[in-house]
This record gives C-alpha cells, sequence and structure tokens, in this order.
C-alpha cells in the first residue's frame, strides 16, 4: 500500500468522516483508526466500513507515548492526520486541566513519537494537524479570519488548540518536519455528538424538551457541513504546501438564536406538528462564561490555492442533518443513554 495513514480521532464527529471518506476513495491507503473512545467516540459511526480490508482500529489515548510507539512501528505509519481532541467549550471551563493533557500533551506526545519513527527521513512524511476557527478569538467589527489573523484564544478550549498548533509549528520550525495546520469553522451534520447546538436542539425538539439558548442567541457562527469539511481535509493533506495553513469555511454566518428558529420550523414541518410549536421551547439561559461573539472564516485562500469549496449552503446541509437524525433514532438513543459504549466490547472484546 502506498501510504499508511494514522487518522486520529477517527471515531469522533468529524474523524469518522474523514476515516470513511479515506477509506472508501484510497483502497490501496492503509487507514489506521487511532481513538482512545472517551464519551464522544463511537465505532457505531464506522460501522459500514469496519470490515474494509484497507481499514485498522487501534484504542490508544494519544497521551500514552508507549502506545503510540507500538502503533507506529506495527503498521509502519507514513503520515497522519491528527484530529483527536476534546473539544466541547463548555467541558473546558469547568475542567480545563484535561484539556491541557489531551490538546497539548497528547499532540506533543504523538509529534515526539512521529520525529522519532520518521528520523532521517522528516520531509517524506506528513504531520497534518487538524485545529479550529476559536484560536484566532472574537470578531467584534467585522471582517473575517485569515490565515495570518493573530491568535487570541478566550476559552481554556481555544487555549489549549491554540498551543497545540503553536508546538506543530515548532516543530516544523526546529525539526524540519514536514507539517501542514488547518483551522476550520463549526462544523455540523451526521453522527454529531448530541451535547452541541444543532444535534441537542434537535433531539429536544423531538422529545419536546426546553431549547436552551445562552444570553440573547446573538452570537454568530459559521457552519460547515462535515463531509464538505472532510473533502477539505483530503484536498489539504494531497495537495496543500508543507508549512502552510489552510482556514476551512462554510460561507454560512448564522445567529444562534437564528438557528434554533429555522430548526424549530423544519422539525415542526417534518413531525407534522402546528406552526410554531417548537418554538416555544425556546428557554434563553445566562451566558456562557468568556462567550466569543463572532468567528467567520475567509477561505480564499484554500479555494483559490487548492480548488477547495462548501458543496451546500446550509439550508441544504441542515434538511439533509434532520433527516439523517430522524432516521436514526437508534443510533441517537445509543449515544444519549451512554450504551453506544458497549460497541466496542461487543465487537472486539468477543474476537
Amino acid at each position: 500500500m502506498s501510504k499508511t495513514i494514522l487518522i486520529t480521532g477517527g471515531a469522533g464527529f468529524i474523524g469518522s468522516h474523514v476515516v470513511r471518506l479515506f477509506v472508501n476513495q484510497y483502497p490501496e491507503y492503509k487507514i489506521v483508526n487511532l481513538d482512545a473512545l472517551t464519551y464522544a467516540g463511537n465505532l457505531e459511526n464506522l460501522k459500514e466500513i469496519e470490515g474494509a480490508p484497507n481499514y485498522f482500529f487501534e484504542k490508544v489515548d494519544i497521551q500514552n507515548a508507549e502506545e503510540l510507539e507500538f502503533v507506529f512501528k506495527k503498521h509502519a505509519i507514513s503520515d497522519v492526520i491528527h484530529l483527536a481532541a476534546e473539544s466541547h467549550v463548555d467541558r473546558s471551563i469547568s475542567d480545563p486541566l484535561s484539556f491541557v493533557k489531551t490538546n497539548v500533551f497528547g499532540t506533543v506526545n504523538l509529534l515526539n513519537v512521529a520525529k522519532s519513527a520518521w528520523a532521517g527521513e522528516l520531509d517524506q512524511h506528513l504531520f497534518y494537524h487538524v485545529s479550529t476557527d476559536e484560536v484566532y478569538g472574537s470578531l467584534h467589527d467585522g471582517g473575517f479570519f485569515v490565515e495570518t489573523t493573530p491568535y487570541d484564544p478566550q476559552s481554556p478550549y481555544s487555549a489549549s488548540k491554540a498551543a497545540s498548533d503553536h508546538f506543530v509549528r515548532a516543530y516544523s520550525n526546529t525539526y524540519k518536519m514536514k507539517t501542514v495546520v488547518s483551522n476550520c469553522s463549526n462544523n455540523y451534520g451526521p453522527n454529531h455528538f448530541p451535547e452541541k447546538l444543532i444535534p441537542l436542539c434537535i433531539h429536544n425538539i423531538k422529545n419536546m424538551k426546553p431549547l436552551p439558548v445562552y444570553g440573547k442567541g446573538e452570537n454568530v457562527r459559521d457552519w460547515l457541513f462535515v463531509k464538505d469539511h472532510a473533502r477539505a481535509i483530503d484536498t489539504v493533506f494531497h495537495k496543500g504546501k508543507p508549512g502552510e495553513t489552510y482556514n476551512i469555511g462554510g460561507f454560512n454566518e448564522w445567529k444562534n438564536i437564528d438557528i434554533v428558529r429555522l430548526l424549530c420550523k423544519k422539525m415542526d414541518e417534518k413531525l407534522g406538528r402546528e406552526p410554531g410549536i417548537s418554538e416555544t421551547l425556546i428557554t434563553f439561559v445566562q451566558d456562557r462564561a468568556g462567550h466569543d461573539l463572532r468567528y467567520a472564516i475567509d477561505a480564499t485562500k484554500i479555494q483559490q490555492e487548492l480548488g477547495w469549496e462548501p458543496s451546500l449552503q446550509f439550508e441544504e446541509g441542515i434538511e439533509l442533518t434532520i433527516d439523517w437524525y430522524l432516521a436514526n433514532q437508534e443510533w441517537l438513543e445509543h449515544v444519549t443513554t451512554g450504551s453506544y459504549q458497549e460497541y466496542y466490547k461487543n465487537l472486539y472484546d468477543n474476537r
């Protein structure tokens, strides 16, 4: 096989879409999914490709250097796409240290192991680090985040991701490791863990539960359909210039309250409910500490230099997303009850 790619966090929301794309699109590649299977890692996301001859899974935490070294040797890893991360801002506020351990220490662990495994030929292997637009802070006076926007993280989550970005670039500069970094806007779509805004609202509307909205819901985010992000990662991996950064955005800015109202409208239509009934579930709650007002990505660079652009507008993507959740109630039930964690035990422990 021409490449053996380690994809970290491959059982998570974005990671599982990347793993499926690479396994299906590149049968000549060996794809190794490495995931610690914490609360957001769900192997049910990968049922359709778990038997593929070019797919392998390793249950490993990136904080464990010895196990990482074993995986690199066992599979002769040639390249890394690093997505594994703690990613929920609310969790980072209540437990910042866990974000430091995974996002910073874990990333440096992975860099060290890759540097050692690829010693003498660092220019022959790629370390691709997938990050977030939240490292740039908040936009208050218009404009967009570009690749040269100064970092200004405002939450423990974004601070930990900013630190990991800096370490990747430092390894490129100091050790001449071949690296690339991408920073993406908010993702949405199938398989999203329902603590995030869109899947949480879909689940709660379906069950007529309150829809918590921070502050007045005025915070603005740029939304990117997850499958478009997976395509962008594919593009950057194969065409990106080493040492460069690429911002990946959906060109879709929405206020949180407008998204919630759109979801209410769409769900009422699909569930055959009286128009407006779901909006009565909207409940404004105390704003999140340090809540950034606006994120907006300028994705011109990846569009012009690598030829990528999003395939869907938000209204199209949200229709597909709602339909997926309504058609996959068993998946949602497993995630909300925690029973999905038994999937790994049933699948692998009995082999």
